[in-house]
């Protein structure tokens, strides 16, 4: 259990630079489907049933834009910045659809840091195993901040 456990902040703001980059590879598997379409209770058969699937325009299951969108937001939460990262805003593109069994590359580079307001924007580009773009856009976040602590004698008494 991780409850009460103390965790590692990621990087504040002042140790994040324009330019920074993050690539990583996600195999999209059977498995993370059906654990998003279980969790969200999103019963569109595009996701998952081969044979209604095979009469629309796409041909066979699609993944879920929300699944790859997830998935960027969680390479913003566990490395740039890092734990303790509030997303404030996305803008992501969906340019081509995404099939079962896809691996897909993610590259995220940082493209401006605003210290003055604890701001950083992220570039996000994926691409398929074809090197064709299949999500473009950006993120706003908020990497973490420290609270001051209150650290003089007359809180002792408290």
């Amino acid at each position: 259990m991780l409850l009460g456990k103390k965790r590692k902040l990621g990087r504040k703001i002042e140790a994040i630079n324009t330019g920074e980059k993050l690539q990583l590879t996600e195999k999209i598997e059977d498995k993370d489907l059906l654990l998003y379409l279980g969790l969200t209770n999103d019963s569109n058969p595009l996701y998952i049933q081969h044979d209604f699937a095979s009469q629309t325009v796409f041909e066979k299951p699609v993944v879920p834009t929300i699944m790859l969108a997830g998935i960027i937001s969680s390479a913003i939460s566990k490395y740039l910045p890092g734990p303790g990262t509030y997303i404030k805003e996305q803008r992501l593109k969906f340019t081509k659809p995404v099939f079962h069994y896809a691996t897909i590359e993610f590259l995220l580079e940082v493209t401006e840091v605003d210290l003055k307001n604890n701001e950083v924007t992220v570039r996000v580009v994926a691409t398929d195993e074809k090197g064709e773009a299949v999500v473009e856009g950006t993120i706003l976040a908020n990497p973490p901040q420290m609270i001051n602590q209150l650290t003089t004698q007359a809180m002792d008494n408290f």
